[in-house]
């Protein structure tokens, strides 16, 4: 089942944990032991969750790390299902060649 506008992991890490617990980014990076850049770039859609990162919100926040990695895939084919033109991509007929 394909789904509709998935969330990116920095905007369910935001409303999740940062405002509804009223937390600040650099107590959360610090948490993490990363740069507040590096989770501000995550929470602000510059940059996905790496495996490394996913341990981490694992062990901080819960949530195994593998959901944290099918957030972020999730996310990633949504928005590569709305940006690519597969117009002038055919199917192979495996059965012909």
């Amino acid at each position: 089942m394909r789904m509709h506008n998935p969330p990116h992991p920095g905007d369910f890490i935001r409303e999740t944990y940062i405002e509804p617990f009223d937390i600040s980014v650099r107590m959360l990076a610090d948490n993490l032991g990363v740069s507040a850049s590096t989770l501000s770039r995550i929470i602000n859609h510059h940059s996905g969750i790496s495996p490394s990162m996913a341990l981490r919100l694992s062990k901080a926040l819960g949530r195994s790390p593998e959901s944290w990695i099918a957030m972020q895939y999730n996310f990633d084919l949504w928005k590569a299902r709305e940006s690519t033109d597969l117009t002038a991509v055919q199917k192979i007929d495996f059965k012909a060649a």
